[in-house]
C-alpha cells in the first residue's frame, strides 16, 4: 500500500546531507526512549524491547558511520557511543525505566550538540571542519 508519509520520509533521508542525517538520527533516538519509556511504565513489556531495540539498532548505526581517525574527538565519542548502546541493551533486559531516563538524558544533550554542529555546518563556521581530512567533513561524519 503506497504511504505518503513514507515516502517523504524516504525522501527526507535520501536526500539529507551528513550532518542533518545524523540530527534525524538523534532526534529519532530520542523518540525512542521516551516511548519505551511510557511503555515500560504501562507494563507493554514487548513493545518496550522494540521500541529500545530500535534504539538500539540507532546507536549502532551512529557507530558504524564514525570515522574515529577523522578527529582527536573520535574515540571518545565512540566510547560514549558503546556506553549507550550497552545502557540500552540493559535497559531493554531489565525493563527499567531509570536506566533509559539516564540514557534519555545522555541523549539529550549529545543531540544538542549534534544540532548545533550541523547549524554551524550550513552557516560554513565550524571550527572542527577545517581540522578534519579531506571528504572526512564535520567530526568525521560524512
Amino acid at each position: 500500500m503506497y504511504s505518503a508519509r513514507a515516502s517523504y520520509v524516504t525522501a527526507a533521508v535520501e536526500t539529507a546531507a551528513p550532518a542533518k542525517l545524523v540530527t534525524m538520527l538523534f532526534d529519532r533516538l530520542l523518540l525512542d526512549v521516551d516511548r519505551a519509556s511510557a511503555a515500560f511504565e504501562r507494563g507493554e513489556t514487548l513493545e518496550g524491547r522494540t521500541l529500545v531495540q530500535h534504539a538500539q539498532d540507532i546507536v549502532a548505526e551512529l557507530m558504524a558511520s564514525l570515522d574515529v581517525a577523522a578527529w582527536e574527538g573520535g574515540p571518545a565519542l565512540m566510547s560514549v557511543y558503546a556506553f549507550l548502546y550497552s545502557s540500552l541493551v540493559d535497559a531493554a533486559l531489565t525493563s527499567d525505566v531509570a536506566t533509559l531516563a539516564s540514557c534519555r538524558e545522555l541523549i539529550a544533550s549529545l543531540t544538542a550538540t549534534w544540532h548545533e554542529a550541523a547549524e554551524l555546518a550550513v552557516a560554513g563556521t565550524a571550527p572542527a571542519a577545517a581540522a578534519t581530512p579531506a571528504g572526512a567533513g564535520l567530526l568525521g561524519i560524512g
